[in-house]
C-alpha cells in the first residue's frame, strides 16, 4: 500500500545536546496529541468515510503523520545519542535510560506510555472530521509551546515545518467537512434517517 522513500520529509541535523528539550519533544512522539496517535486515528477513520475524497485525504494525512513520527524520533535520537547516563538522569530522563537506553520510546512528556485511549474514532464521518480538526489544532498549539521552549535554530526549523503541516492538515479537514455535507445533501441522508425514525 505504501511506497517508502528512504529520506525524512524534512531534514533533521541537530548539533546540540539539549536533553531537557528531548524530554519535551517526546510528547509529540507518543503523547495524547502526538504524531503516533494522529497517524493511527486517521488511518482507522478512513474506513468509515462515505466519499472517495475523504477516504483518500485521511489515508494521505495519516501517512504523512507517520513521516512526522519519524522526524520526531530522529530529533529525539540525535539529541540523546551520545548522552551519558548521568546527563540523562540530570535532565529527568533517568527512567527512560533504565528501560530504553538512548532509544526513542512513545511516551508523553511525563513518561506515560502511548495508549490507544488517545484515539477517537466514532464511526460517524462528521464527528470524526471535527475530532480531526480539533486534533490538528492541539498539535499546532503543542508545536508552538515546543518552539517557545528552545533557542536552538536546528530544532526550531524542524518544529516550524511540523507546525506548518498541522495548519495545512486543519485546512484540508475543513475541505473534507464541506465534502461530507455536500454528500449528505445530495443523498438526503439526514432526511432518510428522520423518516426511518418516524416509521
Amino acid at each position: 500500500m505504501w511506497i517508502y522513500e528512504k529520506k525524512l520529509e524534512y531534514p533533521v541535523h541537530i548539533k546540540s545536546k539539549d536533553l531537557k528539550m528531548a524530554k519535551f519533544l517526546i510528547t509529540q512522539y507518543g503523547g495524547p496529541d502526538g504524531e503516533l496517535g494522529a497517524a493511527i486515528r486517521y488511518l482507522n477513520q478512513r474506513y468509515t468515510m462515505p466519499t472517495g475524497m475523504t477516504k483518500a485525504l485521511l489515508n494521505d494525512i495519516g501517512t504523512e503523520e507517520l513521516a512526522h513520527l519519524e522526524i520526531i524520533a530522529t530529533m529525539v535520537y540525535q539529541i540523546m545519542h551520545n548522552a551519558t547516563p548521568e546527563e540523562l538522569k540530570e535532565a529527568g530522563l533517568g527512567a527512560q535510560y533504565v528501560q530504553h537506553d538512548n532509544a526513542p520510546f512513545p511516551t508523553d512528556v511525563n513518561g506515560i506510555p502511548w495508549t490507544a485511549a488517545y484515539i477517537a474514532t466514532l464511526g460517524d464521518p462528521i464527528t470524526d472530521i471535527h475530532e480531526d480538526m480539533a486534533a490538528e489544532q492541539k498539535a499546532r498549539a503543542t508545536y508552538e509551546h515546543l518552539i517557545a521552549l528552545t533557542d536552538e535554530e536546528d530544532i526550531k526549523k524542524v518544529l516550524k515545518f511540523l507546525w506548518q503541516r498541522e495548519v495545512v492538515h486543519y485546512q484540508r479537514f475543513g475541505e473534507a467537512l464541506v465534502n461530507l455535507y455536500e454528500y449528505i445533501d445530495s443523498k438526503n441522508v439526514f432526511d432518510m434517517s428522520i423518516k426511518k425514525e418516524n416509521s
